[in-house]
């Protein structure tokens, strides 16, 4: 899943379309009810289907709030499927290659591709979340798994 603003960015956009991506209009507060069926429809087919429940970028060493509207879709999950958070963890280098305060998107570009030397990133699958009937718990769940799987995150509170 995308906000929809990438669909129409040079490259990035095509990119994206390559592995399927559902586009997210994040300001249509009104229109979750169809993006929840848009997601729920993407469950149907085998492909595995990311959300990003902050929902923006920030700093690496903190975690935003959760948003739980687009979990909905998953509370419970459909047949077949589960809810998995998956930890992309950068470590040390989450500073040098976070988005920075007020950054614009071809500046972070720049900036992490002119990096040099190596950015060692470690994917942690953790295990599938019980199912939830409550969105709400499913995303409190999914933000404390993320939390105590995080070695970039320091004093982190509230998990």
């Amino acid at each position: 899943m995308s906000k929809a603003e990438v669909e129409d960015a040079f490259l990035l956009g095509w990119l994206a379309d390559q592995n399927r991506t559902l586009y997210i209009e994040r300001a249509e507060r009104s229109g979750a009810h169809g993006q929840v069926r848009r997601i729920a429809d993407a469950l149907d087919h085998p492909q595995p289907l990311t959300i990003f429940p902050e929902g923006t970028t920030g700093d690496g060493r903190t975690l935003l709030p959760f948003r739980s509207t687009l979990l909905d879709a998953v509370a419970p999950p459909p047949p077949n499927a589960q809810v998995r958070p998956v930890a992309i963890d950068f470590g040390e280098t989450v500073d040098s290659i976070s988005w920075h305060s007020g950054e614009t998107g071809i500046e972070n570009v720049r900036r992490v591709l002119g990096r040099r030397g190596r950015i060692e990133v470690v994917v942690r699958l953790l295990e599938p979340l019980q199912p939830h009937v409550d969105r709400k718990a499913l995303t409190r769940e999914a933000r404390q798994a993320l939390g105590a799987a995080l070695s970039s995150l320091k004093g982190e509170t509230g998990l």
